[in-house]
């Protein structure tokens, strides 16, 4: 459903990373002041986020673990696993997300260190630097999928894992992610999602392998936009999470 956003522009105006949009960022960008507001254009993403965070934990220690959520945003996912004991580092391009996320988290006394970083720039400067990575309904924005798994898949340590949620490409979730979400039900803003952007379980399977990871688990995350329930499942049918070994 709603994305956290991708790496957007290292400075307001700047031109965007190769592998990042700059439509995109710019998107979310001007939605940064409404990130924590749990009935704003996120509440979707609020929905959700526990049962991803869940999805993490139960798969990967956090106690003490360093954690990299790569398309940070405001810091939902973040400050969940931070409170779990993690050492977490956010990064984002999207400067007035960066600023949310900081000021959220010093409201909430919680230490997070949060960057206006890209993805492949981290990962040429500290690589293999994190037992965690995780990058949640971002990979459909950006024009490059398979080129920012692969920065993922060198930022996470070997033995370590790294964790994608994003949507499945077919009919149903078309009606379900777009048209009733975003149509319908206006649950995000139209035009969140684009069609040709969402990826199929098995095209995120072959960059993981090309990027040297393995796919362990895929679950569904099944959303109603009708109840706004949430629940894992074993259908990747539409909102999926998926774990990934190094």
């Amino acid at each position: 459903m709603p994305p956290t956003p991708a790496n957007a522009a290292a400075a307001a105006g700047a031109a965007a990373p190769r592998h990042a949009d700059r439509t995109e960022l710019d998107k979310f960008d001007a939605l940064a002041p409404h990130f924590w507001d749990p009935a704003g254009e996120f509440r979707p993403l609020h929905l959700l986020n526990p049962v991803r965070a869940r999805f993490v934990a139960e798969r990967a220690p956090l106690g003490g673990a360093r954690v990299l959520d790569v398309g940070c945003g405001g810091g939902l996912l973040c400050e969940t696993l931070a409170r779990a004991g993690a050492r977490v580092t956010g990064i984002d391009l999207a400067p007035g997300m960066i600023e949310v996320a900081r000021l959220h988290a010093a409201a909430e006394k919680l230490s997070i260190d949060y960057r206006l970083e890209d993805a492949a720039a981290l990962a040429e400067a500290a690589p293999a630097a994190f037992d965690i990575v995780t990058c949640m309904e971002m990979l459909e924005h950006v024009p490059q999928p398979a080129a920012t798994l692969a920065a993922l898949a060198r930022l996470v340590r070997p033995g370590g894992a790294v964790f994608i949620s994003t949507i499945n490409r077919n009919l149903k979730s078309f009606m379900l992610a777009i048209v009733a979400a975003e149509y319908l039900l206006k649950l995000i803003p139209r035009g969140t999602h684009e069609y040709r952007r969402l990826i199929r379980p098995a095209e995120l399977a072959r960059w993981a392998r090309a990027a040297g990871l393995r796919m362990s688990e895929i679950a569904g995350i099944d959303f109603s936009p009708f109840t706004q329930a949430v629940r894992l499942t074993h259908d990747p049918a539409v909102n999926y999470i998926a774990h990934l070994e190094s």
